[in-house]
């Protein structure tokens, strides 16, 4: 059971969250002091969405067929699930209760935000928990639809960034919003490039993903140029906002994003080959975060 509860809550699962938490609390602290007691729990809450997210998305990815039809050569760190129930690591029921636990934790501490410190924050925790639910839940069932990379992209990005940053200001700042834009595509061109080895076994349990819809050769394609839209934008934002031009530190990323798009460019349909591909498109979100958080604070 020990290994079934860290494969959901395994903190590399929070990298994308922690992101994009990170860069909003950079923004903040940018303009005024940290509240240092409601970002913990910020912090805190978020995890526990992710740890539900992934035990609910379990139970409906293993109804679905899709975790089943996963060969082994096909398997990755990043795709496939976290097979707890595949491998046997967890009983169903064992895997309801920590998804019910998780989501209450969540929501708990969601209303104590808003309770006692900042009631706009309502909205956007309402917003975050169904696009969490519902991301592999019906009815919306959003990764089946091909919306699930959208609702990454909007979740990771404007949506976090904006929520961490209201809870330290009182307000949303239109700065953080744009520079959460470029991580948002940053963090769901991760979950595209993620879903390349899943493609035989979503395509069979009808999970249709971008992938399953495009094909890999068109989807490697789509990734590399979201990467590189993503890239266009930190550089413009600079020069035609009241952002820093310290927040070109975030080009850092720029390496590792150009060589997961040639890498998936060359080697769509291969597993084995897109790991390192996989690797550095997560490092790429994760440099994006720093340089662009530590550029505010220093500009």
């Amino acid at each position: 059971m020990r290994q079934g509860i860290w494969a959901l809550a395994d903190p590399k699962i929070s990298l994308a969250s922690m992101a994009a938490m990170f860069l909003g609390a950079s923004a903040a602290a940018a303009a005024g002091p940290v509240n240092w007691a409601w970002l913990a729990a910020t912090v805190v809450g978020i995890y526990a969405v992710e740890v539900a997210k992934n035990a609910s998305g379990e139970i409906f990815d293993f109804d679905s067929g899709t975790d089943l039809a996963v060969s082994d050569a096909d398997r990755s760190p990043f795709s496939g699930g976290k097979r707890v129930l595949v491998d046997g690591l967890l009983s169903r029921t064992q895997t309801k209760t920590i998804a019910a636990v998780g989501y209450i934790v969540a929501a708990l501490i969601g209303v104590a935000i808003v309770a006692f410190h900042e009631f706009a924050v309502l909205w956007l925790g309402v917003v975050g928990l169904g696009l969490a639910y519902f991301y592999h839940a019906p009815p919306l069932k959003l990764s089946y639809r091909g919306l699930g990379e959208i609702a990454v992209a909007v979740t990771y990005g404007p949506l976090l960034c904006a929520g961490t940053y209201l809870v330290q200001r009182g307000t949303v700042s239109g700065e953080v919003i744009l520079l959460s834009l470029p991580l948002g595509l940053l963090i769901g061109s991760f979950l595209l490039i993620n879903e390349f080895p899943d493609y035989h076994a979503d395509t069979e349990a009808n999970k249709r993903t971008l992938v399953v819809r495009w094909g890999r050769t068109v989807a490697s394609r789509v990734f590399a140029l979201t990467v590189a839209a993503a890239i266009l934008l930190l550089i413009l934002l600079p020069l035609v906002t009241a952002i820093p031009n310290t927040a070109w530190l975030a080009l850092v990323a720029v390496p590792s994003a150009g060589f997961a798009a040639r890498r998936l460019l060359a080697n769509p349909a291969d597993t084995e080959l897109l790991i390192p591909a996989q690797v550095a498109s997560l490092l790429t979100f994760v440099l994006y975060a720093l340089g662009a958080g530590i550029g505010l604070l220093i500009g």
